[in-house]
């Protein structure tokens, strides 16, 4: 035991120190329009080439991003009650149906296009669908995918949020929406929730609380879309052992069947949103739940980031920043278009 805490120790105390960091530059850009998951991304990647080579924190920091990461997606489900669903309306549901599948019929295709590897263009198009870093890090050990992916994706997306922090408030108001209208615009085509709540608040306090409500509502997407994933990956994975004899593609399929159909840290995920539902979390609990859930998510993006070098990032080439903002594009357009057809606009 103490071994494994040697071991362990100085990875998992770096990624702390970057994400109380990444925390606190987080806190000091105006509105937040910069998430704190983004800058301990960065951060670990600018420190990968200093400090990995040496091999002292490298259990630490995979422990972080791979185990860490899994237990503040369980913790971030105290965030969530399956009463928000109501709370949002019939409309909004629609228009997340909607923008749900233009993300992942656009990304499939776009990832086509662009010959983008199949976990990449997946990654981006979850992050754009559902909640950016979130439900990219949610997604991605269900897929089995390498921290440079995980990191090129939220690089994909983050670019984007930006942009529309800045220009959404100005396109509702040259349209004229209305609160409820804006703030239902702004929760289903923003991707990061740090981005929304920027967006939604410099519109209006009205508008940023329907988007924010909207917004934590198309997070419960993140529990079916990892189920789907994790059966995608189940079958490619059982594909390619049948290139190598339907023996052995017998045996690794079940072994997949029984540890890999169900990732076990959704399972804690549906369990902490069905006892916020059930009122056994006192709210004060709650937000510090939450809180502690968030500190976890930084410190496992920091240890990706660790992971990552900025060189393999690039051999990616440009192609994935197009896909996801071609695919950005396409979810604000639709996002509006539905909301038009249906006349909340």
């Amino acid at each position: 035991m103490a071994k494994v805490l040697k071991n362990h120790a100085p990875g998992v105390l770096l990624s702390v120190v970057i994400a109380v960091i990444a925390m606190a530059i987080g806190e000091g850009i105006p509105n937040n329009i910069i998430s704190s998951s983004v800058f301990a991304l960065l951060i670990g990647m600018a420190l990968n080439p200093l400090l990995m080579k040496s091999g002292i924190f490298g259990k630490g920091v995979n422990f972080t991003s791979k185990q860490i990461l899994k237990l503040s997606i369980i913790l971030m489900g105290v965030t969530l009650s399956f009463a928000q669903v109501m709370e949002v309306g019939k409309y909004s549901l629609v228009v997340m149906c909607f923008t749900l599948a233009a993300a992942f019929a656009g990304g499939y295709f776009l990832g086509k296009l662009f010959k983008v590897n199949w976990k990449m263009s997946s990654l981006i198009s979850v992050g754009t669908g559902i909640c950016g870093g979130s439900a990219i890090a949610a997604v991605a050990p269900a897929i089995d995918a390498e921290d440079d992916y995980i990191a090129y994706s939220i690089s994909a997306i983050f670019l984007f949020d930006i942009i529309m922090v800045v220009i959404f408030p100005l396109m509702g108001r040259a349209l004229g929406l209305t609160d409820m209208g804006y703030g239902l615009w702004t929760g289903t085509a923003v991707n990061d929730t740090s981005a929304v709540v920027a967006a939604g608040y410099a519109f209006s306090d009205a508008a940023g609380g329907y988007a924010m409500i909207v917004k934590l509502t198309r997070t419960l997407a993140i529990i079916p879309v990892v189920l789907i994933f994790s059966v995608i990956n189940l079958r490619i994975k059982r594909r390619e052992t049948l290139a190598q004899g339907v023996e052995q593609a017998e045996e690794q399929g079940k072994k997949l069947n029984i540890a890999g159909i169900i990732p076990w840290f959704i399972i804690g995920f549906l369990v902490m949103v069905g006892i916020k539902s059930a009122g056994l979390i006192p709210d004060h609990v709650s937000t510090g739940v939450a809180e502690v859930s968030k500190f976890m998510m930084v410190m496992a993006l920091g240890a990706i980031g660790l992971s990552t070098s900025f060189k393999n990032v690039a051999k990616s080439g440009v192609k994935p920043l197009i896909h996801g903002s071609i695919l950005s594009v396409v979810i604000v357009l639709v996002s509006y278009a539905v909301q038009v057809m249906m006349g909340q606009v």
